[in-house]
């Protein structure tokens, strides 16, 4: 068996937590923020974890 490649897009975009949870940054806090107002940016900066069904869709490409 072919062994699959690593998706570099997703692997630039995900990170592994140590307790094998996937953490994913907030959409919307990479550009244009001055628009935005101060508590959206905030709640941008923290990071969010995938969902199960999304961890095991995407457990192969990473």
């Amino acid at each position: 068996m072919p062994k699959l490649k690593t998706h570099k897009g997703t692997k630039k975009v995900l990170k592994i937590r140590k307790g094998g949870t996937v953490k994913i940054g907030k959409p919307g806090s990479r550009h244009n923020t001055g628009k935005k107002n101060a508590v959206a940016n905030r709640r941008n900066r923290k990071g969010s974890s995938l969902s199960k069904a999304d961890q095991n869709r995407l457990r192969d490409i990473i």
